[in-house]
């Protein structure tokens, strides 16, 4: 990334811009056939370095545009935020603002992202729900009520085929219920940053930007927002057309069985 000379009201910080190559011209053609919207979700593979690098990239060209008005976060929780540090907060003092869980999330995959929003003066917001709240919601049978049958059942299908068919079936509607708390608990933070000819761009695992059983379900009626599949590789392992509207398709990750231990670790 090249470094542009700061704006003349923040005289302290470099916005980062695109710098103009074949990646950045390819992720500027894919956001012009999908914006103009209220809200963009990127849905990533997690472990595909590529998606983040992609994510770098929409943040930088939403943000040299003037177009973006927050970048908002699975990876860390509601009420965290980046608004009252300047655009020359260290690496440090934005991690600490979110408080970034590098364990979970690396810092190096998803920091880029961050630092470029934050150097362009754009808030970065923490969209996910808080740890502290998750029993509660896993109790919380108003839940179950806030999507539709069919897609209520292809949620909780997606909980047991995500877990490897190996949670118990009492747990099935509890992580259900946390799964789509988090997507309400997104949805709110998204309409509540949302600007007049801005964008706020979501960056969140690909179950979450699902049109039809994420996070566009629990938006107002009155916010336009778009999904994107990021997909490495062109599996689409069953996915309905209608739910993203587009798909980013990267190169194929090394096969991983995703499965081989995961016993052990719910056993714990």
């Amino acid at each position: 990334m090249a470094l542009a000379g700061g704006c003349a009201s923040r005289p302290e910080a470099p916005i980062l811009q695109p710098s103009g190559g074949g990646a950045d011209a390819q992720t500027s053609a894919r956001l012009d056939a999908l914006l103009p919207a209220d809200v963009l979700i990127l849905g990533e593979q997690h472990d595909a370095a590529q998606h983040q690098q992609l994510e770098q990239q929409a943040v930088a060209l939403l943000a040299a545009r003037g177009a973006l008005a927050a970048l908002a976060l699975e990876m860390a929780d509601t009420g965290a935020s980046t608004s009252a540090l300047k655009p020359s907060a260290t690496e440090q003092q934005v991690r600490n603002a979110l408080n970034w869980n590098d364990k979970g999330w690396p810092w190096a995959a998803y920091g880029p992202a961050v630092m470029t929003a934050v150097r362009a003066g754009v808030p970065v917001l923490g969209a996910n729900l808080p740890r502290a709240q998750m029993p509660d919601r896993m109790a919380d049978h108003q839940l179950d009520l806030q999507l539709p049958g069919p897609a209520l059942k292809a949620q909780q299908q997606l909980i047991r085929a995500g877990h490897c068919n190996l949670l118990p079936e009492s747990q099935i509607t509890p992580m259900t219920r946390l799964q789509i708390a988090k997507d309400i608990t997104m949805a709110n933070t998204l309409a509540q940053a949302a600007l007049p000819g801005k964008t706020v761009l979501l960056l969140a695992g690909s179950g979450h930007a699902d049109r039809n059983l994420g996070v566009p379900q629990h938006l107002p009626t009155d916010v336009k927002a778009k999904a994107v599949r990021l997909r490495a590789g062109n599996n689409a392992n069953g996915e309905k057309a209608d739910a993203f509207d587009a798909v980013w398709e990267t190169p194929a990750l090394p096969e991983k069985d995703y499965c081989e231990g995961l016993d052990k670790k719910l056993a714990k």
